[in-house]
C-alpha cells in the first residue's frame, strides 16, 4: 500500500521507480510507506517554500533507506566509507541510519548531489546552518501523513505557519522528547536549536 501522490508526485514517483523498487525490498513494510508518505510531504513543502522539488522528493523517499538495515552492516558502512561515530553516536543506534544512508546514496546509488546528502545525514539530528532543503526533509519526517505521535497535528499545524516556527517547535519536541526518556542530546540538535531560538 502506498499514499496518493497527485500530479508532479505521480510523475516523481515514475521517474523513481527504481528506487521505490529498492526500498520495497529494503524495508518493512510500515517503513516503506513512512518513506513514501516523507516523500509527498516533502514535495508538497518544496512547492510551499520555494525549494527544488525533484531534490525534495528525492531525498524524502531515501531518507530511510538504512533505516531497517542491521547494525553489523552499518557498521561495515561506517568502516567502508571512513565514519566514526563519537561516543554518543556509538551508544544511539537510532542515529545510525541516517549516516549509513547518506554513505548509501552517495556511494552505492551513485547520488552525487551534496544537498540531498546532507539533508538525508541530518535528518534526524538537524544542525546549525541548515538549508532549505535540508529543512524540508527534517519537517516532512515530522509531519508525513503516517505519523500519528500526539503532537502530530499541531507539527502539521507549525509547518503551514513557516518553517522557522516550524524548526522551533520541533527541535523543542525532539529535546524534551529526548530529555523525558532520560537520553542524551545530539550536539548537533543543541547547536540547530541554539541558531533558531
Amino acid at each position: 500500500m502506498e499514499p496518493t501522490f497527485l500530479n508532479d508526485g505521480i510523475l516523481l514517483r515514475e521517474k523513481y521507480n527504481d528506487y521505490v523498487t529498492l526500498l520495497r525490498g529494503r524495508l518493512s513494510e510500515k517503513r516503506f510507506y513512512h518513506s513514501l508518505a516523507v516523500a509527498k510531504e516533502a514535495l508538497r513543502l518544496a512547492q510551499k517554500y520555494g525549494a527544488n522539488t525533484e531534490k525534495a522528493f528525492l531525498a524524502g523517499l531515501l531518507h530511510d533507506i538504512c533505516k531497517d538495515t542491521p547494525k553489523n552492516e552499518q557498521l561495515q558502512i561506517f568502516s567502508e566509507f571512513g565514519i566514526i561515530l563519537s561516543a554518543l553516536e556509538e551508544s544511539a543506534f537510532k542515529l545510525w541510519h541516517a549516516m549509513s544512508g547518506a554513505c548509501y546514496i552517495q556511494n552505492i546509488l551513485n547520488i552525487k548531489d551534496a544537498d540531498i546528502i546532507s539533508a538525508v545525514r541530518y535528518h534526524t539530528t538537524a544542525k546549525a546552518g541548515m538549508s532549505l532543503l535540508e529543512k524540508i526533509i527534517y519537517l516532512a519526517d515530522f509531519t508525513s501523513e503516517d505519523r500519528d505521535y500526539e503532537g502530530a497535528d499541531e507539527m502539521r499545524k507549525a509547518v503551514d505557519v513557516g518553517l522557522e516556527h516550524a524548526m522551533r517547535e520541533a527541535l523543542i519536541f525532539t529535546i524534551d522528547d529526548l530529555k523525558q526518556k532520560g537520553m542524551p542530546v545530539h550536539e548537533d540538535t543543541l547547536n540547530a536549536y541554539r541558531e533558531i531560538v
